[in-house]
């Protein structure tokens, strides 16, 4: 399998990242909602049956940290798989996620 590609795209109040793979159909998504610059909510993520296990949601989340790191921003993590993902790491974490 080969690395997904992940495009990122916005409008004033929301962004959306969205993960795809060469020769995989469908692609995988996680959506944020901007509330300030400095705060966002992360409100859904979403990998289809085609993507399953090949480990898509996590490079999204991941992909969401590193760009909240660079901008300075804290995450409200309101979407399942983001909260447990930052529940399992919180150390990795604690740096850009607010409870």
């Amino acid at each position: 399998m080969s690395d997904p590609i992940i495009r990122y795209s916005e409008t004033d109040s929301k962004a959306r990242y969205v993960a795809t793979v060469e020769g995989v159909a469908g692609e995988g998504e996680l959506t944020i909602s901007k509330v300030s610059p400095t705060l966002i909510i992360a409100d859904h993520t979403a990998v289809p049956d085609s993507m399953r296990g090949m480990g898509i949601a996590r490079a999204l989340v991941l992909r969401l940290l590193e760009d909240a790191r660079g901008k300075g921003q804290r995450i409200v993590p309101l979407c399942p798989f983001v909260r447990g993902y930052a529940m399992r790491h919180r150390d990795d974490t604690a740096d850009v996620i607010q409870w």
